[in-house]
């Protein structure tokens, strides 16, 4: 019985996730929880769908369908909430093991998740205090629009053009380094502590004569977000996932991300939905990481004999192409390297040029994963290598292995 369970249950939904609804509660001992209840029907109907694109992509866009394949097998995971609590608990208590998610450094939180309380449909978690990623960042577009004296439309506008210009110059754009914002929020945030002091002196004088009102003080919340140190976060973490634990989530798309700790000065990540959470073994988890070692020093020819050695085979093994197909899968994407045109066009002029016959299917959620989080990048203006970012941990492990 829920009363037995949770002491309130708010009926309305706090929002959507990919197959379910979420909605705020309270367990008996007045801890705040998210209840997230599966729709009824919705694994059929994915089922159908599923069945309909990959016959689609079979006769008109082949390329897709290895991945199409893996993606429905992962996906297929979320329709047991038992499971996907069970891959929540492995996540975070690698990540806490870590030292990522718990302790003076941490640099995300994974709520808890309850077993006990979860079934096929339902699952129960820790409430994380925080905003959606998307939330976040149109607030703090918001904040840097007024800062420079403009509308929300009109500060998007002079970006869009500044982006173009650039564009024409054969530039991209890029956004300023971890350092940089830290060091501009400092000023920032030096000048808010100066304006809140002279405010709080009014308010304890002359706001308290009559007639006079109070004036607002700036929270922290006001402060700019640090987008670079976001993305490298974000990088790093999935990669500790892949490289480390071999256990990681393949789904981080911004609806999956929180921004915490705002107000209170300790900004970090908030990390949720475990459905699609991939496993390695130890075989493909090290491979993987000198694969990840290749890439970051751009080793032509170890990038492409790791690729064979992982199973990658096409009908011609074009070499140029087994190099180009490991660089924009696994680590980065830019004009040089996809000739300026968008990425699922390039991986399907790859595909044209020398037919793929058989991928590495071990590996296909992790290029899902590197591609979302390097799309999070491109949209803030920070484009990231994530091999270059990765190899840190791969060097770490492959030494701890004895095979470096």
């Amino acid at each position: 019985k829920m009363e037995e369970i949770f002491s309130s249950f708010d009926p309305e939904p706090i929002g959507a996730a990919s197959i379910g609804q979420v909605h705020r509660a309270k367990l008996i001992d007045g801890r705040p929880v998210v209840v997230k209840i599966m729709y009824p029907e919705v694994e059929r109907i994915f089922r159908g769908d599923v069945r309909t694109i990959k016959m689609f992509a079979q006769i008109a866009q082949p390329v897709h369908v290895p991945p199409l394949i893996e993606i429905e097998k992962q996906f297929m995971k979320e329709f047991d909430y038992t499971q996907e609590s069970a891959q929540q608990i492995k996540v975070r208590e690698n990540l806490m093991k870590a030292g990522l998610a718990s302790g003076p450094n941490a640099i995300c939180t994974v709520p808890k998740a309850y077993p006990e309380l979860c079934t096929k449909r339902v699952l129960v978690m820790d409430e994380l205090k925080g905003e959606k990623l998307a939330v976040g960042l149109r607030k703090d577009m918001e904040r840097h629009a007024a800062r420079a004296g403009l509308s929300p439309e009109q500060f998007r506008q002079e970006e869009e053009k500044k982006e173009r210009e650039l564009k024409n110059q054969g530039l991209v754009k890029r956004g300023p380094s971890s350092e940089e914002y830290d060091k501009y929020i400092r000023i920032l945030d030096g000048k808010r502590k100066m304006e809140n002091a002279g405010k709080a002196a009014y308010n304890y004088t002359l706001g308290w004569l009559p007639g006079k009102e109070w004036k607002d003080y700036e929270l922290r919340d006001t402060l700019p977000i640090n987008h670079a140190k976001m993305v490298d976060d974000l990088i790093y973490i999935h990669g500790h996932e892949v490289l480390v634990d071999g256990y990681f989530n393949g789904d981080p798309h911004p609806g999956n991300i929180l921004l915490m700790g705002i107000e209170e000065g300790n900004p970090h990540l908030g990390l949720i939905d475990y459905g699609q959470v991939k496993e390695l073994t130890n075989e493909e988890r090290l491979l993987f990481c000198k694969l990840i070692i290749a890439l970051a020093d751009d080793d032509k020819k170890d990038i492409i004999r790791l690729m064979k050695q992982s199973g990658y085979e096409s009908q011609n093994m074009n070499e140029d192409i087994i190099y180009r197909f490991a660089k924009v899968s696994y680590d980065e994407d830019n004009d040089e390297l996809t000739e300026g045109k968008h990425i699922q066009v390039f991986m399907e002029d790859l595909e044209g040029q020398d037919p793929i016959i058989h991928l590495p299917q071990q590996y296909i959620m992790i290029g899902r994963a590197s591609v979302m989080l390097r799309g999070l990048g491109h949209a803030l203006h920070q484009s990231r290598s994530v091999a270059k970012i990765w190899r840190p941990i791969a060097v770490r492990v492959l030494e701890e292995e004895g095979l470096l």
